[in-house]
């Protein structure tokens, strides 16, 4: 029943079961090989023993046993290689999870924020804004054009000093006499006494405050 209950181990818990299973393995080997040795070097004490003796059919008997222990010393030695290249394939595979692993976080990650920050509406509002901002220039642009336009029109020039002269002429200021006689901050200082062209003006205006 527990086991039936039991949660079925994730693909990395089944890997490092494994990797300590081929541990267990290649030690055991281990062990048996080095009992394998220790048997053979009985062995070839004890043939040398017989062949000083003359013992040639015990010679022959124990030498089939050793041809067999050190055919069984190299069937190890084989194992023991078929585990490291499992151990490492093991290790390979665990990393290889662990990529997965990491890989199938980070994309769930991407997909969470994709979810929150939404790149398509992201993308459309940057253009929007850029879109926007390229009129609201293009109009800030033709306002100052225009504005200047205004400021620089050839006419501007013309119509001011019009006006100017027709209201030296509705005071009776002859613009091309006495006005160029007129005193000025570069030509008089306050204070200093006024000519009879000056007079004369400020006569003109005297009467004109009175009428």
């Amino acid at each position: 029943m527990m086991n039936f209950f039991s949660k079925a181990p994730t693909v990395k818990e089944i890997q490092r079961q494994n990797d300590r299973d081929l541990r267990k393995a290649g030690r055991d080997l281990e062990r048996d090989k080095a009992n394998l040795e220790r048997e053979e070097k009985k062995l070839e004490m004890e043939i040398k023993k017989m062949a000083k003796e003359g013992n040639n059919d015990g010679c022959k008997i124990l030498a089939k046993q050793l041809v067999q222990l050190r055919k069984q010393k190299n069937r190890i030695y084989a194992a023991n290689s078929k585990i490291s290249s499992v151990q490492i394939h093991n290790k390979a595979m665990g990393a290889n999870i662990a990529i997965a692993g990491a890989m199938g976080t980070t994309a769930k990650t991407m997909g969470n924020m994709n979810k929150v920050m939404n790149p398509h509406q992201i993308a459309k509002d940057m253009e929007a804004f850029k879109q926007a901002n390229a009129k609201m220039d293009m109009t800030d642009e033709m306002i100052s054009d225009t504005l200047d336009d205004i400021m620089d029109e050839s006419g501007d020039e013309e119509e001011s000093a019009g006006i100017v002269n027709q209201v030296l002429d509705e005071i009776g200021i002859e613009i091309s006499g006495k006005m160029a006689d007129a005193p000025s901050v570069s030509r008089n200082k306050i204070g200093q006494s006024t000519t009879d062209a000056d007079k004369d003006i400020m006569a003109q205006l005297a009467k004109l405050k009175s009428t």
